[in-house]
């Protein structure tokens, strides 16, 4: 079960403002990932469920970080039902992300006071996450919809709290853009964790390039 309380994690998720989302088949890569993601300062970690061998990699990553990276909220991302969601729940996560609205997997993650962050695209789809229970939601795919929807669907939101994922790059133009636009964080994938860099096994490159997307953050807002 999760080992983080909901408070904790949705505040370690602003106060980064960064998500990384990650999957690979081997957990020892995962876990030097999550110890690169940890040393340039993320509290904050998405596994995501996207291969035959998720659960167990995702239970050695939480039970890796529950004995060196205690500080670090472990959660998991691409669950589509309430079947999944307590599965990884029961394995430790501290968060479920959605790629779409499923409010039975709200349901589930209210039950054990688990924060749920479901993709959106619509303002029904948010309102209609809001009313089963999110706090802070996914727009996904970012790049479809664009940063002028943040700003426009927060004027009737104020308080809207929006991740954005899909269409958020590395660098300081794209995170002054969402940020700029009221973004609440962002989710990175890929611009992370290039195939060529894992690769190599580089994985001071990829603390060194989150450092740098925390370092936007602490800019820009």
């Amino acid at each position: 079960m999760a080992h983080k309380d909901k408070i904790t994690v949705l505040n370690s998720l602003h106060e980064g403002g960064v998500l990384p989302l990650f999957y690979h088949d081997d957990a020892a890569v995962a876990i030097e990932v999550l110890k690169a993601s940890h040393r340039a300062g993320l509290r904050v970690f998405e596994f995501t469920n996207r291969g035959e061998n998720a659960l167990g990699t995702f239970e050695k990553l939480v039970a890796y970080a529950h004995e060196n990276l205690p500080d670090m909220a472990m959660g998991i991302g691409t669950i589509y039902d309430d079947e999944a969601a307590n599965k990884f729940i029961y394995a430790g996560a501290d968060f479920v992300v959605t790629p779409a609205l499923n409010p039975a997997v709200g349901t589930a993650c209210a039950a054990v006071e688990v924060p749920w962050i479901p993709g959106v695209m619509t303002v029904t789809e948010i309102y209609n996450a809001r009313h089963a229970g999110a706090e802070v939601v996914k727009l996904f795919p970012g790049e479809v919809l664009g940063s002028g929807f943040v700003k426009a669907v927060r004027g009737p939101m104020a308080d809207l709290k929006i991740m954005v994922t899909g269409g958020v790059r590395p660098t300081r133009e794209s995170f002054a853009e969402w940020f700029g636009a009221g973004a609440y964080c962002v989710g990175m994938g890929s611009h992370l964790f290039p195939k060529d860099v894992l690769a190599r096994q580089d994985y001071d490159w990829v603390e060194r390039k989150i450092a740098e997307c925390l370092g936007f953050v602490k800019e820009l807002r």
